[in-house]
């Protein structure tokens, strides 16, 4: 019996790459098959293999950080690249399916109170489609094929649709703006795809990058280049490729939200990243253009997202158009092209998932007890729900990026990049966008603490009423299970810039050293 567990202990230590794939998407079938024989059967099922896909990203990001080189690449059915189909991982993109499978646990957790009054087809589909987001982002970051990244992208569009038009009536025109956008920047990242298959006979990323070093003087890479930067843009909701965005994260189902809102556009963000310095490289004039042209865009994001978003009374479209900005210092250090502007951007993708992703888990809360999302409601918050209003204040100190937190380092190593490289004007755009976010995050924060309290119908007291029981006691603002993700996210907040230099050294710069 012993023997039997080793060996399978070693089987699975083989294959992590791909379990972290094939678990939850063998899940995702199972669910609706599962729910409708009983109707929690589906999201157990659901949320252990998610459990388990964030424990198998764990080992693989151990795995790969004490890997010689500091790399895997697994090869499907055992046909070697770059003929088949392989998984190219390096502590990069390993930590960063660690951060997305565990978002996606805390999200199917979170999401059982406002489903646990669900038929089972509701249920059972919802948690498919979180699976199927989970395996598309988690395929789409570990890939090492330029064609199977597009077959993720879709199995992560697709379900992302439709947890979007699960969000209520406003939500359905939403998604169906998302698809139509979301379909043309697929078609751009095919486009592009095709012009590189054209030029070296290759889909595989690493054999791609040597064959592609000989045509970087071929025009058609301008067109490469453009293509990508159409359908990442597209994907990541970069300025000025956004207008399906706000919508999108104010009216998705709020269970949901925050895996939505802290995962989907980082993906995108990660294979901009791969394409353009680990693919391209960054010694041709023709990827220096590209990039200067997604630094602006990234600048001109910045400026424009956070003032957007100072004219939003809906905390979650204040939310949605703050991402606008967050994501240009992304695309910011992308245009920058050194070491620190691209460790910037790479620490304020995984910095800006927590942040983001603990903002939309405290709304969702708000909004399950109050029904409330507009600003002016908060008065008085933290007296009925002191954990949620923490998390909110922690990820309000991160996106203006005060120490300790995580969005302050994220921010550091931008600035050093545009100092190195003498951008000043970036520099500015830096400091005059953490101001905006200071003012738009302070009123939050004003209505929270500072406001004359707000009367607002309680949720718990209509169950009091409902079962006939006035003097029912709840001793937790929101249910356990939305609070505990709550909680930790605005802890992970801090703990991101506690840990950032650890991050920094063992994760970004291992991976970038052989770039730069």
């Amino acid at each position: 019996m012993r023997h039997d567990r080793e060996v399978l202990l070693i089987m699975i230590m083989n294959h992590l790459p791909v379990l972290a794939v094939v678990v939850p998407l063998s899940a995702a079938l199972l669910s609706l098959l599962l729910s409708r024989i009983n109707k929690n059967l589906g999201k157990a099922v659901v949320i252990l293999s998610l459990v388990f896909a964030f424990l198998d990203a764990v080992g693989l990001t151990a795995q790969v950080l004490q890997a010689e080189g500091h790399l895997i690449r697994y090869a499907m059915g055992n046909w070697d690249a770059p003929i088949g189909i392989e998984f190219y991982v390096d502590p990069i993109n390993a930590l960063l399916a660690c951060f997305i499978t565990f978002i996606a646990m805390c999200a199917s957790i979170y999401s059982l109170s406002f489903l646990k009054d669900r038929e089972w087809l509701q249920s059972g589909g919802y948690y498919t489609l979180i699976a199927l987001l989970t395996v598309g982002l988690v395929g789409m970051t570990l890939t090492g094929d330029v064609f199977n990244l597009y077959v993720y992208l879709e199995i992560s569009s697709l379900s992302c649709y439709g947890l979007i038009a699960l969000g209520g009536k406003r939500s359905i025109p939403a998604a169906f703006r998302y698809l139509l956008i979301g379909t043309i920047g697929a078609s751009f990242y095919l486009l592009g795809i095709g012009l590189m298959y054209a030029m070296t006979g290759s889909l595989n990323m690493a054999d791609m990058g040597e064959l592609l070093q000989s045509q970087m003087d071929n025009p058609l890479m301008y067109l490469v280049c453009a293509s990508l930067i159409g359908a990442f843009g597209i994907k990541m909701a970069q300025f000025p490729f956004h207008a399906w965005q706000p919508d999108a994260y104010a009216y998705s189902h709020p269970g949901a939200s925050p895996l939505i809102s802290g995962a989907m556009s980082k993906v995108p963000a990660l294979a901009m990243i791969r394409f353009f310095f680990f693919i391209f490289g960054v010694q041709n004039l023709v990827i220096v253009d590209a990039t200067r042209l997604i630094g602006i865009l990234g600048a001109l994001g910045m400026i424009f997202g956070s003032v957007m978003a100072l004219n939003q009374t809906d905390f979650r479209r204040m939310l949605a158009y703050s991402s606008v900005a967050q994501l240009g210092y992304i695309a910011l250090g992308i245009g920058i092209g050194n070491l620190y502007g691209v460790t910037g951007s790479y620490l304020h993708i995984l910095n800006h998932l927590f942040m983001k992703g603990g903002l939309f888990f405290a709304i969702g809360a708000i909004q399950y007890r109050f029904g409330i999302v507009n600003i002016n409601q908060f008065g008085q918050l933290h007296k009925k729900m002191p954990f949620t209003c923490f998390t909110i204040t922690m990820g309000a100190l991160a996106m203006v990026g005060i120490p300790p937190t995580g969005g302050f380092f994220s921010k550091w190593y931008l600035m050093m990049g545009a100092m190195d490289k003498h951008l000043y004007i970036y520099m500015a755009v830096l400091v005059l966008s953490s101001l905006l976010n200071a003012i738009y995050f302070l009123r939050v924060l004003e209505k929270i603490f500072i406001a004359p309290e707000a009367r607002l119908a309680d949720r718990f007291d209509k169950e009091a009423r409902r079962d006939g029981a006035a003097a029912k006691k709840h001793f937790l603002e929101v249910p356990a299970v939305m609070l505990v993700p709550i909680v930790v996210f605005g802890i992970g907040i801090v703990a991101m810039g506690i840990f950032n230099s650890q991050i920094v050294e063992f994760v970004a710069q291992t991976a970038l050293k052989g770039v730069f």
